[in-house]
């Protein structure tokens, strides 16, 4: 056997420098992922786990508040809710905040085939993509919207560039996701910008090109995307999830109130990566001269177009956007990078096994690095600081030691902790914002203190405001003869009325 054959075996076998990168690549992309769990949302949708859990079955209504007690509830969330319960159950915030890394990891598991380029521009895109959709990492179901997007992606790029056909996935999967989230919409809707741009790629004299799909082919995603949509009535509340996030998009108070619904706001230097993208996508198709393909520029619209309305559509975009911008800057980066290359004879003259040996020293230090920095971020201390800043801790354990009840009137953001903490607890309102669309301008109202706040609270009995220390109501209430401050940290205040 010649020694050449020998280097070769080696190197299939060994760590070489291209799989050195990758496994940097994802390593860090799970040092990234794992944060301390501090999302306010992260409650409630552990308290519905909880109720499914505890009592068996599935809610239709609400059950959480006394403000829309009754009110129907399309709880598209139930699956992935009492998984979240289970896992928390037994692993608390560090099993929840490890499953964000992992769900992270597998999302761009199937983002990094469909790049093109080599090692390091891929990774250094899949880097920028990390940090735009970096935004909703965070222990909620929509992280599982974020690696079936990602699925379908990568089943659509099998079936468009490489004439793979594993279309049939996509079935269950469609069944499974409207079971756990409302983010199905977004599988849809790069399923149908896809078909579109097919369509246009034939009408505009593109069907000799390789990566064009036939009419039948065409077809036959049309096809599989109605049996998509015919998948999620496979649920409990049947054509109420299938409708849900038309009612949801629907709900006027949310881009006006709640931020993740407002358009971006890219004086944050944390929304800028989107930009980032963008132009960087612009610049490579510019550069490249290989033109668009009608697919991937209808996919970028879209989804760009989604990301401008609001910031939650940002981490899509960035999922569906970072591998037409592989492509597209694929041939002209590596071009440049050819001109200015260093030297690597040093590399090329050692032995396959040292330099896979070496490449594996690497990757356990940084795995150890990586490690180190979880440990910090899942410290119980990290995590006691960190939610004690976003939820009213101390104020909930004031009220149990007093047994101080209400009707109590909350603040939106610290609704799902409250119902998760105080089960007992009517609460006033919380993230659920599909449940609460009606009732939200009531609320905003309060809140603002415009006029009629109060009439507000005498029709729902509230004598019990928590509230947060700085805000307009609790700078009201402070004025107010019938009411009494009882409780004030450096978070929040908790105002009492009358003689309760």
């Amino acid at each position: 056997m010649t020694k050449r054959h020998n280097a070769s075996i080696a190197e299939a076998s060994g760590l070489t420098f291209d799989r050195l990168i990758v496994a940097v690549l994802f390593i860090a992309l799970f040092a990234m992922a794992v944060r301390t769990p501090a999302d306010t949302d992260m409650w409630w949708h552990l308290g519905a786990g909880r109720a499914i859990v505890t009592t068996g079955h599935i809610p239709y209504a609400d059950e959480f508040s006394f403000t829309v007690r009754g009110r129907p509830w399309v709880d598209v969330y139930w699956l992935a809710q009492a998984g979240m319960y289970a896992l928390y159950s037994l692993g608390g915030n560090v099993a929840l905040a490890v499953l964000v890394a992992v769900l992270v990891v597998a999302a761009f598991a199937f983002v990094y085939p469909q790049m093109e380029g080599g090692p390091f521009l891929c990774a250094l895109l899949i880097i920028l993509a990390a940090t735009a959709t970096s935004v909703i990492w965070s222990p909620r179901p929509q992280m599982l919207s974020f690696v079936f997007l990602a699925l379908t992606g990568y089943i659509v790029y099998l079936y468009k560039w490489r004439q793979v056909n594993r279309l049939w996935v996509l079935i269950p999967l469609f069944v499974l996701w409207a079971n756990v989230h409302g983010g199905y919409a977004l599988g849809l809707m790069l399923i149908g910008s896809v078909i579109m741009g097919e369509v246009l790629n034939r009408l505009t004299g593109r069907a000799a090109a390789p990566e064009v799909m036939t009419w039948r082919e065409t077809g036959l995603l049309v096809g599989v995307g109605i049996l998509c949509g015919l998948a999620l009535l496979v649920n409990p509340y049947m054509l109420g999830t299938w409708v849900l996030p038309f009612r949801t998009i629907g709900i006027k108070t949310l881009q006006g109130f709640i931020q993740e619904w407002a358009s971006p706001d890219f004086h944050n230097l944390y929304e800028q990566p989107m930009l980032w993208l963008l132009f960087g996508l612009l610049a490579a198709v510019g550069l490249s001269g290989r033109g668009w393909d009608w697919s991937d520029l209808v996919v970028v619209l879209v989804f760009g177009y989604s990301a401008f309305l609001a910031r939650r559509n940002i981490a899509p975009f960035a999922l569906v956007a970072v591998p037409v911008l592989a492509r597209q800057a694929a041939h002209f980066v590596e071009t440049i990078v050819s001109r200015i290359r260093l030297p690597v004879s040093a590399r090329q003259d050692l032995k396959p096994e040292l330099s896979s040996a070496l490449n594996w020293l690497i990757v356990i230090l940084i795995a150890l690095a990586a490690l180190l920095k979880c440990g910090m971020a899942l410290s119980p201390q990290m995590i006691d600081r960190a939610q004690r800043q976003t939820i009213p801790v101390r104020a909930v354990e004031w009220m149990k030691q007093n047994h101080v009840t209400g009707p109590m009137y909350n603040s939106y953001n610290w609704g799902g902790y409250l119902l998760w903490a105080l089960p007992e607890e009517p609460v006033f309102v919380d993230g659920r914002t599909d449940v609460y669309d009606e009732f939200l301008p009531q609320y905003v109202q309060v809140m603002f203190v415009r006029p009629g706040w109060q009439d507000v609270l005498d029709r729902y009995g509230v004598r019990l405001a928590l509230t947060e220390r700085d805000s307009f109501l609790a700078t009201m209430l402070a004025t107010q003869p019938q009411w009494r401050l009882a409780y004030r940290d450096d978070q929040a205040v908790i105002f009492v009325r009358g003689e309760h």
